[in-house]
């Protein structure tokens, strides 16, 4: 067998291999720490591609969103906190 065609079936094998863990992730669905990864990720506007691809390879959005909505209340409440702490009472 050639080096090339060794090459290809490789990569062929290792491919094939990356789909079967991928439907594998796609049927459990996503832990917690892995939402919680991906949604600070997505607040402060990276990620990486494979995360990405994991992601909206979910079954349902609602995670994120409900996640989403969750941490933009809290990072609010955060700030308005932060600032009553800081600024004298008048």
């Amino acid at each position: 067998m050639k080096p090339e065609e060794k090459r290809a079936l490789s990569a062929e094998h290792a491919s094939s291999e990356n789909e079967v863990e991928a439907q594998i992730e796609k049927q459990k669905g996503l832990s917690t720490l892995s939402l919680i990864g991906t949604i600070l990720a997505a607040a402060f506007g990276v990620q990486s591609s494979r995360a990405r691809e994991r992601d909206f390879s979910q079954r349902s959005p609602w995670p994120f969103i409900i996640g989403g909505i969750l941490f933009g209340i809290m990072f609010v409440l955060t700030l308005v906190f932060l600032v009553s702490m800081i600024l004298p009472d008048r």
